[in-house]
């Protein structure tokens, strides 16, 4: 496995894959990785001939006030798991390897990105779709694989590969969880033992809204509060950011469950905040 810092050298590493009419499948994430990040890993391996994955804490995605200092980080352990799931090149460089200094240039979907995340993250998306899109410019690969905890990135990605033509083949690939239910994050180390162990009711309360809607309940208004209960009953001390049903592409709100409809949800647990969504079909 190769390992670059220099965004010069891994475009001349991956223009010379291309010339030799090689496939590459690239992987973004901001490092710490865990089992979720490896099952894209494997995805990856398995339908391309290069597998590119970046490790880059993105400074532009992160508020004033959110968790980039402290955010967690381990190169070397991040190597030695990418060798072992099969990476031909990973690449981590530092932000300035990324932003020159005069950076004046922002690649933004605000149509997708004003709500659910956006609206309590300002500028995150923003960030996101940039720094994506310098990835893309830099492996120009022929697909790139993403999560679908972070729904609403993925839908902003695809809609900007779309309208920008990119020729990227963006995939989604489930959720990946604990055995408990918790969704795999980065972040769930910041949990306190006693977060940890309530966490699970997130999932739960998906799943009970999920239940519900085979029932026959389609209100929104009622499935919201069902959900909100949930927590209030089992998560103590846990504030939701939102909870909201929207459309699966658009993200558009819905006020009735009669097609396949995304509960996205954002919950904090002290300060730690954490993401989950659920596709409600009736």
């Amino acid at each position: 496995m190769d390992v670059l810092a220099d965004p010069t050298l891994l475009k001349q590493h991956c223009q010379t894959w291309r010339t030799q009419g090689l496939t590459i499948a690239l992987v973004p994430t901001m490092g710490f990785l865990h089992a979720g990040h490896l099952s894209l890993l494997d995805h990856a391996r398995s339908v391309a001939d290069r597998l590119v994955l970046s490790i880059f804490v993105n400074p532009t995605q992160f508020g004033p006030n959110e968790d980039l200092d402290r955010y967690p980080r381990d190169l070397p352990r991040d190597l030695e798991l990418a060798a072992a799931h099969g990476v031909d090149l990973a690449f981590a460089p530092e932000a300035d390897a990324m932003y020159h200094p005069d950076h004046a240039t922002w690649v933004d979907v605000p149509e997708l990105g004003a709500g659910l995340c956006g609206a309590s993250r300002p500028g995150h998306f923003r960030g996101v779709c940039t720094v994506v899109t310098k990835l893309f410019g830099l492996v120009r690969p022929d697909l790139a694989v993403f999560g679908q905890k972070d729904w609403q990135q993925l839908a902003i990605i695809r809609r900007m590969a779309r309208d920008l033509e990119l020729g990227v083949e963006i995939v989604g690939r489930p959720i990946f969880r604990e055995p408990d239910g918790l969704a795999m994050s980065s972040r769930n180390v910041y949990l306190t033992p006693e977060e940890r162990e309530e966490a699970p009711a997130i999932r739960q309360g998906l799943a009970l809204v999920q239940e519900a809607v085979r029932s026959g309940e389609l209100d929104v208004t009622r499935l919201g509060l069902m959900f909100r209960s949930h927590l209030a009953e089992k998560l103590s001390g846990s504030r939701v950011d939102y909870a909201a049903f929207v459309h699966p592409e658009a993200l558009s709100p819905k006020a009735c469950v009669d097609a396949p409809t995304l509960l996205a949800v954002a919950v904090f647990l002290s300060r730690v905040r954490l993401i989950d969504n659920i596709l409600l079909e009736v």
